[in-house]
């Protein structure tokens, strides 16, 4: 059962933080599950930054620890950990 504090929006985060969820398919397996608002949110900033980080590293021929990239590999770890704790079940169809 989830509990509200792990559904509040953490400190560190500077996402937009949605009030209504949605359903969402892993592109792979094609299982679904349906995320609250605050779930959504950290999703989407997971797969965001998951985006971002390959690209950077895409367009670097000699890879150069950008802090802005590091700082956002941190945060995107935090991301990874706050949906498992908030929604085991859908990190294990969605992200892991």
């Amino acid at each position: 059962m989830k509990t509200k504090n792990k559904q509040e929006k953490p400190k560190w985060f500077k996402g937009a933080w949605y009030n209504t969820g949605d359903v969402v398919t892993n592109p792979f397996s094609g299982e679904s599950c349906k995320l609250t608002g605050p779930e959504l949110s950290m999703y989407d900033f997971i797969k965001g930054a998951e985006y971002t980080l390959a690209i950077h590293a895409g367009n670097n021929d000699f890879y150069v620890q950008d802090p802005a990239m590091v700082k956002l590999q941190k945060d995107m770890i935090k991301g990874l950990d706050w949906f498992r704790s908030a929604n085991s079940s859908a990190y294990m169809t969605l992200l892991d």
